[in-house]
């Protein structure tokens, strides 16, 4: 019987890895497939030559990567740092002071995490509209940086790991509040804080809704909405697409791979009081 259990679970584990396992497949041997093998062959056929590179050459060409990894990298690093800057001042007026509004704003940030993003589009791009900043690399820069409630979260439940009687021994020496934090609170929030980077990297890097509904030119393209430059109203480009989509995965999957321990670890301290 435990036999027989084991078979399933393990039959079970393989049905469902394959699941995950086959659109990568299918988009790697793709990538390595002539006009005419992505037409006659099936999507599971292997291609004639691995050695077959002119589709990632075409992609290089015509894609405009380096643009696109630029204006990336400039909304990772700016979404990055204003993310952890206001994010750990955020948690640390929250999770040192006491007062009055403090129960309203949680409740206001409760309620933003609910309530869907999508039934907000309007007004977030009548605002982006309104200040003047559409099809421009700040506009999603201030929809990163402003918008992530979790983090703000995140870094709250990891700094009521961290002892008050820090900040009152700081104030017996003179410190003032911003000192405490920049000081005290911020070096200790460093395993929240690779947390919170590590996601926002891989999150901002992904992500082709903002970028693409914010930044439609074509000089603004970041990785994600790169692959877009590929399709057409009648056509789709697969084996170009497909070999675009893997070298814009690589580096996300890198990152992961490398910090996943962190991403962990951040997050299981963060949650333990």
């Amino acid at each position: 019987m435990k036999i027989l259990n084991k078979t399933l679970i393990y039959a079970l584990m393989g049905l469902v890895s394959l699941l995950f396992i086959a659109p990568i497949l299918i988009v790697l041997f793709t990538s390595f497939k002539s006009n005419e093998e992505l037409l006659l062959n099936r999507p599971f056929a292997l291609p004639d030559s691995f050695l077959h590179l002119s589709n990632y050459a075409y992609f290089f060409q015509v894609g405009n990567v380096g643009t696109a990894f630029g204006n990336s990298l400039v909304l990772i690093a700016v979404s990055v740092v204003g993310n952890i800057l206001l994010g750990s001042m955020v948690a640390y007026v929250l999770g040192r002071f006491r007062f009055k509004a403090k129960p309203l704003i949680l409740f206001v940030y409760m309620i933003a995490l609910i309530v869907p993003g999508i039934t907000t589009e309007v007004a977030r791009f009548s605002l982006v509209n309104q200040l003047g900043v559409y099809d421009t690399l700040l506009a999603p820069t201030l929809l990163y940086v402003g918008t992530d409630i979790i983090q703000i979260y995140m870094f709250l439940q990891f700094s009521r790991t961290l002892p008050y009687s820090l900040d009152e021994a700081a104030m017996i020496e003179g410190a003032s509040y911003f000192k405490i934090y920049y000081r005290i609170f911020l070096p200790l929030l460093a395993p929240a804080t690779a947390t919170v980077a590590i996601l926002k990297i891989i999150g901002v890097f992904n992500d082709m809704y903002i970028p693409y509904l914010y930044m439609p030119s074509a000089h603004l393209r970041t990785v994600a909405t790169l692959l877009i430059g590929f399709t057409g109203d009648r056509m789709v480009l697969w084996n170009y697409m497909s070999a675009g989509i893997l070298v814009i995965t690589v580096p996300s999957v890198l990152v992961y791979l490398i910090f996943q321990r962190w991403i962990f670890s951040g997050i299981a301290m963060g949650a333990v009081k």
